[in-house]
């Protein structure tokens, strides 16, 4: 039997660029999402949103802006996502800005380490996202979540569910990277984990990737975490995010990214990150939001 997803929301845009994201939650329920997946014979329940706390402004310059206000979402993220892993449930974890998956893939990290077994991620995403404190240009915390979850920069952030790191590097797989910052680039190199950048992706297509990538994220785990970053697809077809840049995923490449993890039965949880409704165009990156989570759902073509 299939286990039920849990979707959750975390309307939190602290750790990016540009406000908005803290929308998208709401976008995404607006877009159906609830009926999208009950139409493919999906069972989920909505479990709401987490609570935000309010965060002045981080004077500039700042290495890590929004700093407590963000650690604390991911903690309390953390506990929310673990329970559910636990529950037997797969959370649907629906942002935000990417800062968020220091707190949901910690809390089924440490869900599944309770029980002796370890976890796998893929990460899909335009950017690495491995900046920290240390070599981050912008300090916007949303550039630096796979350093953390890794065990690098603050060691408040990469310690968040009590263990670091949160995965293996040859478990922790990048799918269609395009755009990479110099120092991050080299922090990327050195921690070992799996890069399946636009190029291999064009070369070798979605297919062969993901089955790489799965057998990686599979490997002497129990399963794999799917965080997902809106802005790996391209943006004439996701223009609702706020760090667009050309080049990225189709959407059919999208949907057979999803439709593989949903295939594999290894999927613990997934996030479906930085949605911008005030950068949308009548709500249809949400609406692709929906359908493509739906995919890693199981929902089938016939």
């Amino acid at each position: 039997m299939k286990k039920k997803a849990a979707v959750l929301g975390v309307p939190m845009d602290m750790g990016a660029s540009k406000p908005g994201a803290a929308q998208a939650p709401e976008a995404i329920r607006r877009a159906k999402l609830l009926d999208v997946l009950d139409a493919a014979g999906i069972s989920a329940e909505d479990c709401g949103d987490i609570d935000i706390p309010d965060s002045p402004p981080t004077p500039a310059p700042a290495k890590s802006k929004n700093a407590q206000a963000v650690l604390k979402v991911c903690r309390e993220l953390e506990k929310r996502v673990r329970r559910l892993v636990k529950d037997g449930r797969t959370p649907v974890v629906l942002g935000g800005d990417h800062s968020l998956a220091m707190g949901s893939i910690a809390g089924a990290a440490r869900a599944l380490r309770d029980e002796g077994k370890s976890i796998g991620v893929i990460w899909v995403d335009a950017h690495a996202d491995m900046n920290t404190p240390r070599t981050t240009p912008s300090g916007n915390l949303h550039g630096m979540p796979t350093a953390h979850l890794l065990g690098l920069g603050d060691r408040a952030f990469a310690r968040v569910g009590g263990f670091s790191p949160k995965a293996a590097a040859e478990n922790f797989c990048f799918v269609g990277l395009r755009d990479v910052d110099e120092e991050e680039a080299v922090t990327l190199r050195k921690s070992q984990a799996r890069v399946f950048a636009m190029p291999a992706i064009d070369r070798y297509g979605m297919g062969a990737v993901m089955e790489r990538a799965l057998a990686a994220a599979t490997q002497g785990t129990a399963g794999f975490y799917l965080s997902f970053d809106v802005d790996a697809i391209d943006p004439q077809n996701a223009p609702g995010t706020g760090t667009k840049k050309r080049g990225g995923l189709t959407y059919r490449e999208a949907h057979l990214l999803m439709e593989m993890a949903a295939e594999s039965g290894k999927l613990v949880g997934l996030d479906l990150v930085e949605v911008n409704p005030l950068e949308d165009e009548h709500n249809s990156t949400a609406v692709l939001a929906a359908e493509i989570i739906a995919s890693a759902l199981g929902k089938r073509i016939y």
